[in-house]
């Protein structure tokens, strides 16, 4: 949710941290701050961009070689200058940066209070560094052994870097339900919430698990211990990260970039898990597993936002493909119920972040249920990867884009993947059809890049509806999820107000919004309904409502009756939602550029939800 970077070493640490919060602002921005150690603390803090913190510090000299740096996605308190962070101690002697939510922070501060602390700031954050201060100045401790202390004290989730004037060589940092990494360099650490703002002074890192607290000095040493004041032993992993793959090169944004990595990304999912010509798929994360998956009566699908709407698309691949039931959770409404989760039911996980609270808590419940846990995520080493009993990665590398578009291709892919696999191995695929998929299948980059020459043409369409209010997206089938996305898509980027429905679904009281000033996007690529499509569309056409269809190349019948039509490649129908989605992705990138919003961070939203 907030973007947390952290430097201890030799270096300048004021521009490792400038540049560091710039690779991190997809996680908040509506403020950030920097907290640089030279004798005292020097603090600057600014509503707004990175930019505009940087327009504020302007000439003044920030040195030191140890500092940390935040940029905010605000949830207690408004974004201003006073709420961002870091914060400071009562005393002034410790900066603290945080990711997360401390639930019972008003009893701490109430109690903080009656012992004479008084509070700057609206944030739960201000409250956990002044309850630092507090056991540390009480108990005379140790920076980190107070922090310790501390987090023994609160309920609820964070990531936290704590810097101490007085114990200038060291850096404290501690995580509960919110990823933290620490980069190991020659004689200097680098703390960061991913690794965006390490990869390029060091490969070597360390994923902090859930209530470990780590101490990195300035001597090159780094030790951790759990919140029970167990020593844990480091595990050094090799990142495995580019970073041309964090930089927008030759794009004017990251969702552009990441809309047209497609065909890349959806290979490099596909690479090694399927072979058409010698008629093969496999998904590694099932082989170890593959008793329970062809067992299994149920699948539960928990996921938010638009890995949800993919969990959706994996719904219809599961049942009609394996022929194995399937729900599709709101995970957020899954952790607060009481479901009926058996063992024997497999429950998968959807995340791009592999970080999303909701999710994470939704797993934790299915696994004191005796479940079994599968991950489909994006990230390397997240917090789901390793909570799950077994799991994909989508390899979709990183996406730095509010709004997800490779991620959910590389979710849909690898469902399509695991879905005809687990239909063949249970013999509900005849093999015919088996090898007509995998051949499709693997023709599913080459037809996006088809579909992404259009763009001119899709940039006109969006040109020609810019203005509009209100969109409805509908579809059938398979394509009724894609609908969901396309319409969350031109919400997210453009602001504008969008639903998606099945198209079916439209006579039960959508209909009476449309008038020639709405926009109705229908994806009737589903030849098994081209009719019922056909008549849905005149339904539209009859009371004014301007019709954008998704059509097969050459469907010349709703070519006719559309006022705009963007043909994309035909496909099997379980893989349709592959290529609809793509030209639904450029519609709303190019209205939202055409109507001056920022399609990299939109309003009020932040890439990854660590809290709830």
């Amino acid at each position: 949710m907030c973007g947390i970077v952290a430097y201890i070493g030799k270096q300048d640490a004021y521009p490792i941290l400038i540049k560091g919060l710039k690779r991190l602002e997809y996680r908040g921005y509506d403020s950030s701050g920097v907290s640089v150690l030279n004798g005292d603390l020097q603090i600057f803090k600014k509503k707004g961009k990175v930019k505009d913190l940087v327009d504020h510090v302007g000439n003044h000299r920030v040195k030191g070689t140890v500092g940390i740096g935040h940029t905010r996605w605000a949830t207690h308190g408004k974004p201003n200058d006073i709420n961002a962070h870091p914060h400071v101690s009562g005393n002034k002697r410790l900066s603290l940066i945080h990711n997360g939510i401390i639930e019972n922070y008003q009893p701490l501060k109430e109690a903080l209070i009656k012992l004479g602390h008084t509070f700057e700031s609206d944030t739960d954050t201000e409250v956990l560094t002044h309850l630092i201060e507090e056991i540390q100045t009480r108990d005379d401790l140790p920076i980190d052994e107070a922090v310790r202390i501390a987090l023994t004290k609160v309920i609820g989730a964070y990531a936290i870097v704590v810097l101490d004037k007085e114990n200038p060589d060291i850096l404290v940092a501690a995580r509960k339900a919110s990823p933290l990494v620490i980069g190991i360099g020659r004689d200097e650490f680098f703390v960061a919430s991913d690794a965006s703002p390490i990869i390029e002074h060091t490969k070597k890192v360390v994923y902090l698990n859930d209530e470990e607290i780590a101490v990195v000095k300035r001597d090159g040493t780094l030790s951790i211990k759990n919140i029970d004041n167990q020593i844990q032993n480091p595990f050094i992993e090799e990142l495995d990260l580019k970073l041309d793959a964090i930089e927008k090169g030759d794009f004017d944004s990251f969702m552009l970039k990441e809309i047209y990595e497609q065909p890349e990304s959806i290979l490099d999912c596909m690479r090694g898990r399927i072979n058409a010509e010698e008629g093969w798929i496999k998904v590694g994360g099932v082989e170890t597993k593959m008793e329970e998956f062809l067992n299994a009566k149920r699948i539960i699908i928990a996921a938010c936002g638009t890995s949800w709407i993919a969990g959706l698309i994996g719904e219809y691949l599961f049942e009609e493909l394996a022929r194995i039931s399937v729900e599709v959770e709101y995970a957020s409404e899954l952790r607060y119920r009481n479901p009926i989760i058996e063992e024997g039911d497999i429950v998968i996980a959807l995340s791009q972040s592999g970080e999303t609270a909701d999710t994470l808590a939704a797993l934790h419940l299915a696994k004191d249920k005796n479940a079994l846990l599968y991950g489909i995520v994006n990230v390397v080493g997240s917090s789901i990867a390793r909570l799950t009993d077994t799991g994909s990665y989508i390899h979709a590398g990183p996406e730095i884009g509010v709004a997800s578009t490779k991620a959910f291709t590389g979710q849909v892919t690898l469902l399509t993947m695991l879905a005809i696999y687990l239909g063949y191995e249970k013999g509900r695929i005849p093999r015919p059809y088996y090898a007509q998929l995998l051949r499709e299948l693997e023709n599913i980059p080459s037809k996006v890049k088809r579909i992404l020459e259009k763009d001119d043409h899709i940039k006109y369409i969006a040109s020609e509806i810019k203005d509009a209010t209100n969109a409805l997206y509908l579809g059938r089938g398979y394509n009724f999820p894609v609908a969901l996305e396309g319409a969350l898509k031109l919400k997210e980027i453009s602001y504008i107000h969008a639903e998606g429905y099945p198209a079916a679904e439209m006579k039960h009281g959508p209909i009476a919004l449309i008038d020639e000033n709405m926009p109705v996007v229908v994806i009737a690529t589903n030849m098994s309904a081209h009719d019922k499509i056909v008549s849905n569309i005149q339904e539209v056409k009859a009371r004014k409502g301007v019709v954008i269809a998704i059509i097969n190349e050459g469907d010349n019948v709703i070519k006719e009756i559309a006022d705009y039509v963007i043909e994309i490649p035909a496909t099997d129908e379980p893989l349709t939602p592959l290529l609809s989605v793509v030209p639904l992705q450029l519609l709303s990138y190019h209205i939202a550029i055409m109507r001056g919003c920022n399609v990299d961070q939109p309003r009020n939203l932040a890439k990854s939800v660590t809290v709830e």
